[in-house]
């Protein structure tokens, strides 16, 4: 990484330091995520992850970034990393000082109206959502917590008391600005990172098994282009094949060695 121009590839391999599970390590459980047409199409089981999500999002904007977002950051002032592609979610990244980083699925931090596409904080919601809601914490979170999902919302069961609101403007559904399974990245993010993965001299994977074509794609398209890749993870990956070189550990202490 002493060349300088190195992008990162991060997933939710890079955040368990923090606190926050992933979805495919060798010890996670099994996780189904929510899928787009889910969300839209069932106002009970959209209500019952906004019950969810009201729980969990504040446990997500709670976590810290761990070692590895930290070196990440001090690299990038170094000139060594040129920018950062993440698929999570948590914006960990960004409150560690990271300056040029691309949220491919978006941001827990942000709700959309699907109707008229306007953006409000997820802080804003959260004040709505408990006026409307008043005890409801109290009433599912025990003395142990609750579990949290790595898309910030918590493991509950008993949701059909939630009540959930609609946009402020046109009434309309309101949904976290992340990009779900089965929905697309939006085409202009997907060029930007295409964009720095060509200006690159390398490509490193950081904690992700690639599962999902939406991250894979970039290593590929590195491969194709003769931009050596790297890859940093636990468990195997699909990228494995593409990989000038795989080392099988943490983020955080790859990362920190190279401070």
């Amino acid at each position: 990484m002493a060349d300088g121009r190195v992008v990162a590839l991060t997933g939710a391999g890079m955040s368990t330091d923090s606190g926050i599970p992933d979805y495919r390590g060798p010890d996670s459980p099994p996780r189904n995520p929510m899928t787009f047409q889910q969300f839209i199409g069932d106002d009970d089981f959209r209500r019952h992850y906004w019950a969810r999500n009201h729980v969990g999002w504040r446990h997500m904007d709670a976590t810290r970034p761990n070692a590895g977002h930290r070196a990440l950051a001090e690299l990038e002032r170094g000139g060594t990393v040129s920018g950062v592609i993440t698929q999570n979610v948590d914006m960990l990244h960004t409150k560690a000082g990271s300056r040029s980083v691309i949220d491919l699925h978006g941001v827990y931090g942000r709700v959309r109206c699907l109707d008229c596409d306007r953006l409000v904080s997820r802080v804003a919601l959260d004040e709505r959502l408990t006026a409307a809601n008043p005890g409801f914490i109290e009433s599912v979170v025990g003395a142990d917590g609750v579990e949290i999902a790595p898309d910030a919302d918590a493991i509950i069961e008993s949701t059909a008391h939630f009540r959930m609101v609609g946009c402020e403007v046109c009434g309309g559904i309101l949904k976290p600005d992340i990009v779900y399974f089965g929905e697309s990245v939006p085409k202009p993010r997907v060029r930007s990172a295409y964009d720095m993965v060509d200006a690159a001299r390398s490509l490193v994977v950081l904690g992700s098994s690639l599962t999902v074509m939406s991250g894979l794609r970039f290593v590929r398209h590195a491969w194709k282009n003769d931009i050596p890749v790297f890859i940093v993870n636990r468990g195997r990956t699909r990228g494995d094949e593409f990989a000038a070189q795989k080392i099988e550990a943490g983020c955080s202490e790859v990362l920190a060695s190279f401070l």
